[in-house]
């Protein structure tokens, strides 16, 4: 019996150092070096949307699945970046197979196999949406069933006011990680928003600033709403407006380029200068935030819009650093 034919996907070329897409016998070169991952997947996904022929039928190949979402959905979402990436990983793994084939067993073994169960959950939540927006866009019932691990615990690692000087100490020479520092400190921000944040956003006169991009969709699980600015962070935003290039668009940006690695060599570097050990990563600035806010004894509610998380979220992971919490509960 023939062997079926691998799906595209995403290769290497370590004499060049650069990606190209193998299908079959074809190469495609994508003149991207090898730190441009993200941007190699995400033309991965646009060829696969290209090339994609509806074999029809209850039982199509998870490529053809895969293609459909990539697309047709992928591209209107604010995270089609990361979409493209968790698609690369499943067409590895699942491209040459048919739907029938997405088993309880099948997904429990795919995530055994993983690096880890997180990323492993996030590869089959991508499979999950596409397989339902093939079924409500052809109308086709499929047979699958996802079976997703379990939801990981919430990371608690969160710095002190101390320590994130410590980090901006670490950073003194490094202006665009000392931006950063200060903008996901001072608004709680995901690093995606800090990135992205162009001095058209910002509202000086009003102390307003945006999370989204003018004309980028909200996303339906991670909400960017608008955050009102503080004196402190209002006055580097100012500082930094008078010191850049006035046709400078980016807050945050490497000598007016945008950063497209998210800080992967200047972060690790800057914690270990500043000695504050293993797990710190960018998103603990995040939960910096909302630790400091609950510890004041600030309303939730106000908190929670701040952040851009519902109330719900908040006092589930954040609550037990607020000083009310269970407290009448314990004197009882």
């Amino acid at each position: 019996m023939p062997r079926p034919r691998s799906p595209p996907r995403l290769c290497l070329d370590r004499t060049r150092g650069q990606w190209f897409i193998r299908d079959g016998a074809a190469f495609i070169r994508l003149g991207l070096p090898e730190p441009e991952r993200e941007r190699a997947e995400k033309r991965l996904a646009e060829y696969l949307g290209r090339k994609w022929e509806p074999a029809g039928g209850p039982n199509p190949p998870i490529a053809e699945v895969l293609a459909v979402y990539a697309s047709e959905h992928a591209p209107h979402t604010a995270t089609s970046r990361h979409i493209a990436y968790h698609l690369g990983r499943l067409l590895d793994r699942w491209g040459a197979k048919r739907v029938s084939a997405v088993t309880a067993g099948a997904c429990r073994d795919y995530a055994a196999t993983s690096s880890s169960a997180n990323t492993a959950r996030r590869d089959l939540e991508v499979l999950k949406a596409a397989i339902r927006h093939y079924v409500a866009t052809t109308g086709i019932p499929l047979q699958a069933a996802v079976v997703l691990p379990p939801r990981p615990e919430p990371r608690q690692r969160w710095l002190t006011r101390s320590e994130v000087a410590k980090l901006l100490w670490a950073a003194r020479r490094c202006e665009h990680l000392r931006r950063f520092i200060l903008v996901a400190t001072y608004t709680g921000s995901r690093s995606k928003n800090v990135f992205a944040l162009r001095w058209d956003m910002i509202d000086f006169n009003a102390g307003t600033m945006r999370r989204r991009p003018y004309g980028v969709a909200e996303s339906r699980t991670k909400r960017s709403p608008p955050v009102r600015l503080g004196k402190r962070i209002l006055s580097h935003l100012r500082r930094w407006r008078r010191l850049d290039d006035p046709r400078s668009t980016l807050v945050v940006h490497y000598n007016g380029q945008p950063i497209t690695r998210a800080l992967s060599t200047t972060w690790p570097a800057a914690v270990a200068k500043a000695g504050l050990g293993e797990g710190v990563t960018p998103h603990c600035l995040r939960h910096s935030r909302a630790t400091w806010l609950l510890a004041k004894g600030i309303d939730p509610w106000q908190i929670a819009g701040h952040l851009g998380m519902t109330v719900s979220t908040l006092t589930r992971t954040y609550g037990h650093h607020s000083p009310s919490w269970q407290k009448d509960a314990a004197e009882a």
